[in-house]
């Protein structure tokens, strides 16, 4: 196995969701990157169903979160963990792929995110956000005027606090039919 080998399969080994942010934004090179790494994610029939909403205006951002908080009913924490970027992760509906695709292109967000020493977490609720009448506004305003389902909000942000090292696997995670 090469270096480059050894660095993707640890990289894949080491990424753990991160639940406390620094309140500092994201370079925007380092953002770009990891939002073109969404965009490579493998889509059924390669229809490319899933759009990416970049959320850094913090207006937008608390918004979310608030919404997010109301759908699990706890309006009084932040469930973007202070993360002062989100990525929402959409998916058309009409597409039979549609959740497959979104879900491939979150893996691919927070992958990349680790890879350039960015902390992630995956964020549920987008599906019900986007269901509201600040969601669907929100993607009429953009010109967005299919039916797109939430499939994930990607937080992004500096990791406040040292990344926990990876638990150990379960026994039979894996069959081998040989």
């Amino acid at each position: 196995m090469n270096n480059l080998e050894e660095k993707v399969l640890e990289n894949l080994k080491t990424r753990r969701s991160i639940r406390s942010y620094k309140s500092e934004m994201i370079d925007d090179s380092l953002l770009e990157k990891i939002v073109e790494a969404g965009t490579y994610a493998p889509t059924g029939k390669n229809l490319q169903s899933p759009i990416i909403l970049v959320v850094k205006n913090k207006e937008i951002r608390d918004k979310l979160a608030n919404l997010n908080a109301l759908v699990m009913g706890n309006s009084n924490i932040d469930p973007f963990y202070g993360a002062p970027v989100v990525l929402v992760v959409l998916a058309k509906k009409s597409v039979a792929t549609y959740l497959y695709d979104g879900s491939l292109v979150m893996g691919n967000l927070m992958n990349a995110a680790h890879a350039l020493g960015i902390g992630s977490c995956w964020i549920h609720r987008a599906k019900e956000v986007f269901e509201m009448p600040f969601g669907k506004e929100l993607l009429k305003e953009l010109g967005i005027n299919e039916e797109y389902e939430g499939i994930g909000n990607c937080i992004l942000g500096y990791p406040k606090e040292e990344v926990e090292v990876a638990s150990k696997r379960k026994d039979n995670y894996v069959y081998y039919l040989n």
